[in-house]
């Protein structure tokens, strides 16, 4: 292997093990708290056997302090006091506890990384956000309120398109509310429904309240799910909207005939947002 491929391949390293970094340093202090405790028991009984000498050793002080005198042996030391174990028996427990010094240094560590990525992911999708309500904005003025309803549309229709597939596959089941009849499709995870106009406004108008009266820090996609007794998806925890975004309304799309079925594209004219706050939710 000459030098440039011996660079490229520690160069491919350097980027794996970055990427790959914290879950290397969880494991890392998953592995490292278990050899702690593998460790910390094997230094017991050394550490034992530190304290019995000791013992022995405070004795055989009390036998010669009372040889010298000439008085009665004092009592025999039968128990250390606590600040003696730990001054006689600390050593055996080096390794333990710089071992779980740097497990808990790589765990933190991962949290840290985490932590950096999570904000530079949001201050990208950010970015990308404002960029695509820029190009929207600009896209009406060019074209128009009408060319551009008509694009929108266009695209509903390929959502409808993609979830019928998706159904006649099996990929995807269809959530039949109890008292549903029109076929709705879910802009953000594609989820083909049953429901009504009705329960959706309703849905609508509680989370408003709610989020007025009980929530002021915001109410989750998952809340609306929850409103229309759907399931939640992978990321409707973590997406929602907040009073600073105003009320939540509903952009339904117009009905799309396909198969003699009449479909309806749900989505928000302000879409949830990765930065609402949901720790101080009403909804447990």
């Amino acid at each position: 292997m000459d030098k440039t491929n011996v660079t490229k391949y520690f160069k491919m390293v350097k980027r794996l093990v970055s990427k790959r970094s914290p879950e290397i340093l969880t494991g890392i202090g998953i592995a490292g708290m278990v050899t702690t405790t593998v460790l910390a028991v094997k230094a017991t009984p050394k550490a034992l056997e530190l304290i019995e000498e000791e013992k022995r050793e405070q004795n055989r002080a009390l036998l010669d302090e009372a040889e010298k005198t000439g008085s009665d042996v004092a009592a025999q030391v039968s128990r250390l006091k606590p600040i003696e174990t730990v001054k006689v028996a600390w050593k055996p427990y080096i390794p333990a506890m710089l071992t779980g010094m740097a497990s808990i240094a790589c765990l933190i560590g991962a949290q840290s990384v985490s932590a950096r990525r999570h904000a530079a992911l949001y201050s990208a999708y950010k970015l990308s956000e404002t960029a695509l309500t820029e190009y929207k904005d600009k896209v009406v003025e060019t074209i128009g309120e009408k060319k551009e309803k008509q694009i929108k549309q266009k695209i509903a229709e390929d959502k409808v398109d993609k979830a019928i597939e998706d159904i006649k596959e099996n990929k995807t089941k269809v959530v039949v509310s109890e008292d549903g009849d029109t076929w709705f499709i879910d802009a953000f995870s594609q989820m083909p429904f049953k429901s009504t106009v009705n329960k959706i406004d309703k849905a609508i108008n509680e989370l408003n309240r709610d989020m007025v009266v009980y929530a002021p820090s915001g109410a989750s996609l998952s809340d609306f799910y929850d409103k229309l007794d759907l399931p939640h998806t992978g990321y409707s925890d973590q997406v929602g909207w907040t009073l600073d975004d105003g009320p939540i309304e509903k952009d339904i799309s117009d009905a799309i005939i396909k198969d003699g079925k009449a479909y309806i594209v749900l989505d928000f004219m302000v879409r949830p947002q990765y930065d609402f706050n949901d720790a101080n939710r009403y909804y447990g």
